[in-house]
């Protein structure tokens, strides 16, 4: 398991370029694809990507301000407390691992986009508590608590079959919850890796050689001048009252504050990423107390968000030349044809995982599968219900070396793609065991 462990740290610090670049070199190897398996000339395969290329500008915007929100609120000093006191539940390396798993993994069961944000926040707060925690393999370990989202309650899939008049209804019907997040399959996977990945990352911690501790001068926050400290026999100016009145902070924190509880009221636990943004930003609002505190953080956060703003576009592009050639297609119906009623569920598993390289997005993904997949499926004789979490478990799983998601985690944590990823292709290698036991016996 050491050398295992070794080979693929080396290989990944060897190879693995830059996110950007990788989603650079994913573009031409889509475009070559497309050229010799589909009926898509060259020209097309540009236009295809051309067209696409903007097509992710919401979703990128609110990944954006998943990083920006999560940073603003984890810096007020009221949460900073929290994972503090959270933190000192790990006193050694290996309860370091241990803790962050199982708290990015429940994080990212109740969101997916909250849960990326706390792993990362609460990981360096571990760090700070034991520095002798290898840094790289605990913030791996906070990405894995990601490979469980589409098992959870912000799963897109399973909530979109579950709501009237989704896309698929006239196929296979409205399918709730209870047969998909619920079912007996989907426990099993869930409460397996919920409970063994804090095991695997701690014994990835041991495999290591040599450990990586950052840069001590990364968590020294700088002195900053508080503008709201402002010398009493100063007189201020009426723009700097301002910019410092909590009242200002205390009221349009309440306005948001109690429209998050009006949409409860009217729909429920329904954490959407906008709902947790918009959480995330008013409760930052009034945790700053002043808006001059605020708008300090908010210009620290900001840092954070480069590679997401500049990558998320060639994503779409990606995407675009995907499904308007028909690759996407081409690529599932293959795995469909050497499938059976019992190894279909694993092959879509597996067809989503690879899909999901080049169509990182859940939505986005059963968009392009499952109009081709629930057919098959009915006409196997196979669940669609179990049908349609195969293709979200494959969706989540190459999640692990796929840096589209990690990017949020990438810019809180300051590390590159290269420093986790060779431990998250030893947990994608590990989770393909209980998930594939919980589609094919289950």
């Amino acid at each position: 398991m050491r050398a295992v462990s070794s080979f693929f740290e080396r290989m990944v610090q060897r190879f693995l370029p830059d996110a950007y670049l990788f989603a650079v070199i994913i573009t031409f190897i889509v475009f070559v694809l497309g050229i010799l398996f589909t009926d898509s000339s060259a020209f097309q395969m540009v236009e295809y990507w051309g067209n696409g290329f903007w097509d992710l500008l919401a979703f990128g915007m609110q990944m954006s301000l998943i990083v920006v929100t999560g940073y603003i609120l984890a810096s007020t000093k009221m949460v900073k407390g929290v994972l503090t006191k959270i933190s000192k539940l790990a006193n050694t390396p290996g309860q370091a691992i241990l803790l962050v798993t199982f708290v990015a993994s429940i994080a990212c069961l109740i969101n997916y986009g909250f849960g990326l944000v706390v792993g990362a926040l609460f990981a360096i707060h571990i760090a700070k508590r034991v520095p002798t925690v290898d840094y790289r393999v605990l913030m791996a370990s906070a990405y894995s608590g990601f490979l469980l989202w589409h098992g959870g309650l912000s799963a897109s899939i399973p909530l979109l079959i579950a709501t009237p008049d989704h896309f698929l209804q006239d196929t296979m019907g409205v399918i709730p919850v209870s047969e998909t997040l619920f079912s007996s399959f989907n426990l099993f996977i869930v409460f397996v890796l919920l409970f063994t990945l804090p095991l695997l990352n701690r014994y990835l911690m041991k495999t290591r050689d040599q450990l990586y501790h950052p840069d001590a001068n990364l968590w020294q926050e700088e002195e900053k001048e508080d503008h709201d400290a402002i010398s009493a026999t100063a007189e201020m100016t009426p723009a700097e009252k301002l910019e410092n009145s909590r009242i200002l902070s205390i009221l349009i924190g309440a306005f948001g504050l109690l429209f998050v509880v009006f949409f409860f009221m009217e729909n429920g636990f329904d954490l959407n990423i906008n709902i947790v943004n918009f959480t995330m930003l008013f409760l930052g609002i009034i945790f700053h107390e002043t808006p001059r505190r605020f708008l300090n953080s908010v210009a620290d956060a900001v840092k954070n968000v480069g590679g997401i703003i500049i990558q998320f576009p060639f994503y779409a592009g990606i995407m675009g030349m995907m499904v308007a050639s028909g690759l996407s297609q081409q690529m599932s119906l293959w795995f469909v044809s050497i499938s059976s009623d019992f190894t279909f569920p694993l092959f879509t598993f597996l067809s989503a995982g690879l899909v999901n390289f080049f169509v990182p997005s859940g939505g986005g993904q059963w968009a392009v599968q499952g109009p081709i997949m629930i057919p098959a499926a009915l006409e196997l004789g196979v669940d669609t219900a179990k049908t349609a979490m195969a293709v979200a478990w494959g969706d989540a799983w190459t999640n692990m070396i796929q840096p589209f998601w990690a990017l949020p985690l990438l810019a809180i944590a300051g590390l590159k793609v290269r420093d986790i990823m060779g431990f998250c292709v030893m947990i994608l290698i590990y989770s393909f065991i209980p998930i594939s036991i919980g589609l094919l016996f289950f």
